[in-house]
C-alpha cells in the first residue's frame, strides 16, 4: 500500500536524502525506506514537505499541470499596498515567464515556531505577514514573485498543500496520512517477451522473410542479407572511400571554384560548357563566318524551311516550322520517363 508522509522542514535542511556534504538532509529527521519528496523547499524555506512511494501521487502533487494549490505564509520587508497586492494576485513577470493568477491577503503575523537562526530586522523597515496561495512550483518563485513587486521575502513557510497542512508539526518532525479518498494507483504493466521490447533489456529484431533468389542491391553496393542491412564491402566501400577522400573533396571544391570564376567571367554556361552554338565556340548572337569542322556553314543563314538545329532527310521535304512531319499543328511530345 502506498504510503504519505507529511514532515515539517526545519530551515537549512536540504530536500534531498544523500550527499549533502556535511549539512542536513532528510535522512537526518526521516528514517524510512524508499520514499522521495514530492516538490522541493528550498533550504532556507520552512513547512510542509510531503513524503511519498507513490509515483502516481507524485506527480499529482509536484506537476504544475494538476494545478494542486500550495499555501505560504510570507514575512516581506515593508508595507506593500492593496494596489501592489492586486497586481501580485494577477500574476507578474519573472524572468521565465509571467506567473499564474495567484490568491493574496494580508494577514495578522501568525503563531509559528522560532526560528533558527532568527530572522534579522530592520527598526526602521516595517514588515508585513502575507498568506500567498499559488498553483505552480518554479525554482523560488514566491521570493522572486515578492521581489518582483519590490517587497523582498524575509521569512517563507508553506503551511499547506491542497488539504495537508503542517498544523500541529514542530520542525523535523512528521505523521503519516491517509491518501485521498478515491485515489487509485497507476500500475504500470508488465513487460514479456515477444511485446515490444523484450523483458531482458535490449531490443530484438523481429524475424523477416527471407529473400529468394537475386537479392535486391541498395545504394554504394550494400544489399540485403537475410533481412539484415550490411554496409558497402570490397570493390564498393572502396569507391565510397575514395569518392568522400579529403583529398578528392578538396579538388570538386576548387574545381567549383574555378567554374564560378569563369562563369562570372562569361566563358561558360551553366551547364558547364561554352557559351554559343554547340560546337561553335563562339558566344551566342556572333557566329562565326567561316566553316565548321565538317566543312558546313556554321554562321550562315539557316536553310530554308527547317530550323538551324538538325539536317533534313534526303529525299523528304523540310518540314514547315510550326508543324509536325505529317503536315498538321505541332503536337507536344510526351514527357520523358
Amino acid at each position: 500500500m502506498a504510503r504519505l508522509i507529511l514532515l515539517n522542514k526545519p530551515y537549512g535542511v536540504l530536500t534531498q536524502f544523500t550527499n549533502g556534504d556535511g549539512e542536513q538532509t532528510l535522512s537526518d529527521f526521516v528514517d524510512v525506506p524508499d520514499v522521495y519528496a514530492a516538490g522541493r523547499l528550498d533550504k532556507d524555506s520552512e513547512g510542509l514537505l510531503i513524503l511519498t512511494d507513490s509515483g502516481t501521487m507524485h506527480a499529482q502533487i509536484s506537476s504544475p499541470k494538476f494545478k494542486k494549490e500550495k499555501t505560504y505564509l510570507v514575512q516581506v520587508e515593508g508595507n506593500p499596498s492593496d494596489d501592489v497586492l492586486r497586481k501580485l494576485a494577477r500574476g507578474v513577470e519573472l524572468n521565465d515567464g509571467k506567473t499564474r493568477p495567484a490568491k493574496v491577503e494580508r494577514i495578522d503575523p501568525p503563531e509559528l515556531w522560532e526560528r533558527n537562526p532568527p530572522v534579522r530586522f530592520r527598526k526602521s523597515v516595517p514588515d508585513t505577514w502575507l498568506k500567498l496561495t499559488i498553483t505552480e512550483g518554479r525554482n523560488r518563485q514566491v521570493r522572486r514573485m515578492t521581489a518582483a513587486i519590490g517587497f523582498p521575502t524575509l521569512r517563507l513557510v508553506r503551511w499547506a498543500i491542497g488539504d495537508w497542512t503542517v498544523d500541529g508539526l514542530a520542525p523535523g518532525e512528521w505523521r503519516d496520512a491517509p491518501m485521498p479518498e478515491g485515489f487509485v494507483e497507476r500500475e504500470r504493466a508488465p513487460r514479456t517477451e515477444g511485446a515490444g521490447r523484450p523483458a531482458g533489456g535490449g531490443f530484438k529484431r523481429p524475424e523477416g522473410r527471407k529473400f529468394e533468389g537475386k537479392k535486391p542491391a541498395r545504394a554504394g553496393g550494400a544489399r540485403f542479407d537475410d533481412g539484415e542491412a550490411k554496409r558497402p564491402t570490397g570493390g564498393a566501400r572502396a569507391l565510397q572511400d575514395k569518392r568522400n577522400s579529403p583529398t578528392r573533396l578538396a579538388e570538386r571544391r576548387a574545381e567549383g571554384s574555378r567554374r564560378a570564376e569563369r562563369l562570372a567571367a562569361g566563358k561558360v554556361g551553366k551547364g558547364g560548357g561554352k557559351l554559343g552554338f554547340k560546337g561553335a565556340g563562339k558566344p551566342a548572337g556572333k557566329p562565326s563566318a567561316g566553316r565548321g569542322a565538317a566543312g558546313k556553314p556554321v554562321g550562315g543563314k539557316p536553310t530554308a524551311g527547317r530550323p538551324t538545329s538538325g539536317r533534313p532527310t534526303p529525299g523528304k521535304p523540310a518540314a514547315r516550322p510550326g508543324a509536325d512531319r505529317r503536315g498538321g499543328p505541332s503536337q507536344p511530345r510526351p514527357p520523358k520517363r
